[in-house]
């Protein structure tokens, strides 16, 4: 069972609510009076690939401190690799922090503003003599570098002077040199146990237009190095970062250190990992890239901009973070909880409406013809302020071909030959007759109703076991629906045999793809991300496909919690 539990070091505050560990660092260097008083975080996206659930954990964490505590959050984004980012991207990231619910005021920047400031910085350090120009390669660096368990050997270039490492830097960066020709180095120690700490690349030389600076630059800064000195020069005071760059803090330290420059305190918290899901835009990408789905935006992906199309909420998700909460241990967060969030928020907020999905025609011959009620039906439960709508009943409906069965077992409740059930806001009916075309298979039934129970029970006390939803035939709007399900049978994709990859555990029915559907004359005119409960279906959202041609709606999820039943499990071990 994937691990919920939250980390032991999370503690209570004076006013008893409960603090995570990186809240409690925050707290406690307020009231120490550290860093003047001020909370500035940060979030630094790469801009080589769509934000996913992974990603909203870092926003709602950095955004929510600077929110608590008085101070300001940043957007910046680290674009230091111009082979891999995009404007596309960019634009993409602004929307979904936005549309999670976040600003940055005036605060969005960019790694490549300081380009030119991490140069000079860069300068300095071989002044310093802690910097050097290197001539190895890159498989030739991997191999100078050692193991875990053998110590690295210096670089033959490593005892270059001052003046010859200036110069080909200066070269470097003029274009003179071809890609993968040189790097400029950090001089630390080659024994050192922290791999990292063994002489990293600083820039290295890359002829490629960047999406922002053009061909101004033929040298990049790598991230180890260009990170620190970002978090430095926009005075960030905890620089808030996944757990595997716990082993880069001692280089984020060092550089920040031998420049004698403004030093924010690192702190690394576990990355989500949900069940059935991926959260490598590397992988991602592949996803998308071999067509396995429509798109970053495509509904099964765990994209930010997946979510929001498939129909979540911005505050589903960030409830779904706050429960999460974070810890200092790698753990895995059965996709459940997340549905079960956007369930609750679903549930409070949704519209309730009449639609069947595999309709099966019903006539009911004792109804006038010709005859249209207008009957009230309820728009949300939960909220009384929400009101009714009128929905048409007439003659001739249609209702879910799975709520007959000509020859029922012993627990089917639903329609079926000489039963009455009650029709949702409307009336008692008893299916007297079942139409067949020439191969047999069921095209209509034929039903009375009672009209003494027009929206209630029956006068004489006499019972139903169930109440099926419909919509009329002559009202009902045609629409298409998408039933999404999870892209991976395993909870942990990954989990692969030797010699096979994460994509071999795609699920191949993910996707249905239903077009002769019926929904009620009240969603005429939906606006796409509109967000409905289909009575005893699931909670639907209007696709961005829609039209005002074409209803198109993406079930978001089933009405069942399957959270509840893994709570409930529990509590009986």
């Amino acid at each position: 069972m994937p691990n919920t539990e939250q980390d032991d070091s999370n503690k209570q505050n004076t006013d008893n609510t409960r603090l995570d560990f990186v809240r409690q660092i925050v707290a406690e260097d307020l009231k120490a009076g550290k860093w003047d008083g001020r909370v500035v975080t940060r979030f630094p996206p790469e801009p080589n690939g769509y934000l996913h659930i992974g990603h909203a954990k870092s926003i709602c964490l950095n955004f929510g401190i600077a929110a608590e505590f008085g101070g300001q959050c940043h957007l910046r984004f680290d674009d230091t690799n111009p082979e891999k980012e995009e404007q596309e991207y960019v634009n993409s990231i602004i929307e979904d922090v936005r549309w999670l619910g976040w600003d940055w005021n005036e605060h969005l920047y960019y790694g490549s503003d300081y380009f030119k400031q991490m140069y000079e910085y860069a300068v300095q350090l071989i002044k310093k003599a802690k910097a050097y120009v290197c001539d190895l390669t890159a498989e030739q660096t991997r191999e100078y570098r050692g193991t875990l368990t053998e110590p690295g050997k210096n670089s033959p270039y490593r005892s270059r002077s001052i003046e010859e490492n200036l110069d080909l830097f200066e070269r470097m960066r003029a274009g003179e040199f071809p890609d993968g020709s040189r790097t400029l180095r950090a001089k630390i120690d080659m024994l050192h146990p922290n791999l990292n700490m063994r002489d990293p690349v600083m820039y290295r030389i890359l002829h490629a237009a960047h999406h922002r600076t053009g061909d101004k630059w033929c040298i990049y800064p790598m991230y180890d190095w260009a990170h620190g000195l970002e978090d430095s020069v926009e005075k960030i005071t905890h620089s808030i970062c996944t757990l595997e760059f716990e082993n880069h803090r001692p280089l984020y330290d060092w550089f920040l250190d031998e420049l004698d420059v403004y030093h924010p305190r690192q702190i690394e918290f576990a990355r989500l990992n949900l069940t059935y899901t991926v959260m490598s835009k590397r992988k991602l990408l592949q996803l998308v890239q071999a067509g396995h789905v429509n798109g970053w935006d495509d509904p099964r992906m765990p994209t930010i901009g997946g979510l929001r199309r498939r129909g979540y909420s911005p505050q589903a998700i960030r409830e779904f973070c706050k429960r999460i909460s974070v810890n200092k241990f790698n753990s895995t967060v059965d996709i459940a909880l997340l549905e079960h969030c956007l369930r609750e928020d679903l549930n409070k907020t949704s519209p309730r409406v009449m639609a069947v999905l595999r309709p099966l025609k019903v006539i009911i011959d004792n109804f006038p013809e010709g005859h249209v009620e207008q009957l009230d039906a309820v728009n949300n439960p939960e909220d009384p302020a929400a009101g009714t709508r009128k929905a048409p009943f007439s003659r001739e409906l249609y209702i879910e071909r799975e709520d007959f069965m000509e020859d029922p077992p012993k627990k089917f409740y639903r329609l079926a030959p000489g039963r009455e059930v009650r029709l949702r806001y409307a009336y008692f009916v008893t299916c007297r007759d079942v139409v067949k075309d020439k191969d047999g298979q069921i095209i209509e039934l034929h039903c009375t109703y009672d009209p003494a129970t027009r929206g209630g029970d029956a006068p004489d006390g006499r019972k139903v076991k169930a109440t099926l939803h419909w919509v009329s035939a002559a009202h009902a709007l045609e629409a298409e629906v998408r039933l999404y399900d999870n892209l991976f049978n395993r909870e942990n994709p990954d989990n692969v045999p030797e010699g096979a990859d994460f994509k071999s555990n795609l699920k191949a029915n993910s996707l249905e793809t239903l077009t002769s559907c019926r929904v009620e004359p009240s969603l005429a005119g939906a606006e796409a991300s509109s967000r409905y409960q289909f009575e005893r279906l699931g909670y639907f959202c209007v696709d961005s496909d829609s039209s005002k041609d074409k209803l198109v709606f993406n079930r978001t999820v089933p009405l069942r919690d399957t959270w509840a039943k893994i709570q409930k499990a529990q509590k009986k071990k």
